[in-house]
């Protein structure tokens, strides 16, 4: 087994090349990592060594970015998508998802992808990139949580309009985020009894039920069965209560009700190192937390912090999951 976290090319056309040279400039000997993807896409003059096999990516990485070939159609244009290149895209991401599962790398981390063009180019059928890890991984649920050194926040209903949440907020959805969550916390994060704090969906919390109806009928009865079975569970809670320094102290992650509850606050405190996460698969996945910024994507502006906290996060989270 080895210790190198694989690092997927995502979208050619966008920021994913130069972040990543400029990720091993930081990390160099500190962390193997190696790049899956076409050298060509590289930025011209980019320090980098052809690799065979990912258990060479500790040595190589001492000397330059280790890239494990995967040759594309077609030259990189940055800011302009070609199609072409969907495929590669989509077989990168399954390649990495190999190559975490047979133990030849430590954990997988991602860069971005463009939906729209991999829909385009290959018929990419899937809603978007965590979808497809968890169809090749063969589980039915997984749950995104945004991290950094200053908070850990999941939201347990993602990418759906603010009117539709409510509906959407079964005890069945809030209880298995909290169960996978409380699991990586333990398994990926070292951190033996987790402490979970549980936001309510509407102002204060209902208010007693002056404010919506919620806390009572679907959040509070999750709760109580959950902490009779001896987890750690404080809510519901008033949501504009619960990211101050002093109730960060008071526990391990935090459980929003919707998108913007969740990233709003993460975003305000650590916006250049947040990284996304993956709980519910088999392996360790992390992800920066943008997108592919075609707008400067070839003009060596990017700003690699991201991903360079994704991959010390990827790199602290597989250690943690082989112990």
């Amino acid at each position: 087994m080895t210790r190198a976290v694989a690092l997927t090319c995502g979208e050619p056309a966008g920021i994913g090349p130069e972040i990543a040279v400029a990720a091993w400039r930081t990390l160099g000997r500190d962390l193997p990592f190696f790049l899956i993807g076409d050298p060509a896409h590289l930025p011209g003059g980019a320090s980098h060594v052809v690799i065979d096999d990912p258990s060479e990516a500790g040595t190589a990485c001492a000397q330059a970015l280790p890239v494990l070939r995967h040759d594309f159609d077609g030259p990189r244009i940055p800011g302009t998508p070609d199609p072409r290149h969907a495929q590669g895209v989509i077989d990168v991401i399954a390649r990495g998802v190999d190559l975490v599962q047979s133990g030849r790398a430590l954990a997988l981390c991602t860069a971005p992808i463009h939906k729209q063009a991999l829909q385009e180019g290959a018929g990419f059928a899937y809603p978007g990139h965590t979808e497809y890890l968890a169809h090749l991984a063969g589980v039915d649920r997984v749950v995104m949580m945004l991290a950094s050194d200053r908070l850990r926040v999941v939201p347990a209903t993602i990418h759906i309009p603010l009117c539709d949440v409510p509906g959407a907020l079964t005890g069945d959805l809030l209880e298995a985020v909290i169960r996978i969550t409380h699991a990586a916390l333990i398994r990926d994060f070292a951190v033996a009894s987790p402490r979970l704090a549980i936001a309510g969906l509407n102002p204060h919390a209902g208010e007693g039920g002056r404010m919506g109806a919620e806390e009572a009928r679907v959040i509070a009865p999750v709760l109580d069965r959950l902490r009779a079975e001896g987890m750690d569970l404080r809510g519901p809670l008033s949501a504009d209560t619960m990211f101050h320094a002093a109730a960060r102290a008071r526990y391990d992650a935090a459980i929003a009700m919707y998108h913007d509850q969740a990233l709003i606050p993460i975003k305000t405190l650590d916006f250049d190192r947040g990284v996304n996460v993956t709980l519910g698969l088999p392996f360790i996945r992390t992800s920066p937390d943008h997108g592919t910024a075609f707008d400067i994507a070839g003009q060596g502006i990017a700003n690699p912090t991201s991903l360079i906290e994704a991959l010390r996060m990827a790199d602290r989270m597989g250690q943690a999951r082989r112990a």
